[in-house]
């Protein structure tokens, strides 16, 4: 698949399908301040993922999670630990 704009239809696609690891690496939880990305790959191995992972270096309690799809495109994140805040179309 090519990367680019994705419609909200072709979005929802993604993160719905069901992802895999690539491989066996065992992955911990990253230490304070620090981030790991897992890449993930769908079933038939024509989508890649990833599963980005951060944890804050203060408040051990904030951190986000966060999934994209071709490289660079948002489908979603968690953020906690922090303060609310609003979402682009704002909501």
């Amino acid at each position: 698949m090519t990367a680019g704009p994705v419609t909200q239809m072709e979005a929802d696609c993604l993160l719905a399908t069901p992802k895999h690891r690539v491989d066996s690496t065992t992955w911990n939880y990253p230490s304070l301040g620090g981030r790991i990305a897992i890449p993930l790959t769908s079933a038939d191995k024509r989508e890649k993922f990833w599963l980005d992972v951060r944890r804050a270096g203060i408040d051990m309690r904030k951190g986000s999670y966060q999934n994209r799809a071709r490289t660079t495109i948002v489908l979603a994140r968690l953020d906690f630990g922090g303060k609310p805040h609003r979402n682009p179309d704002g909501e």
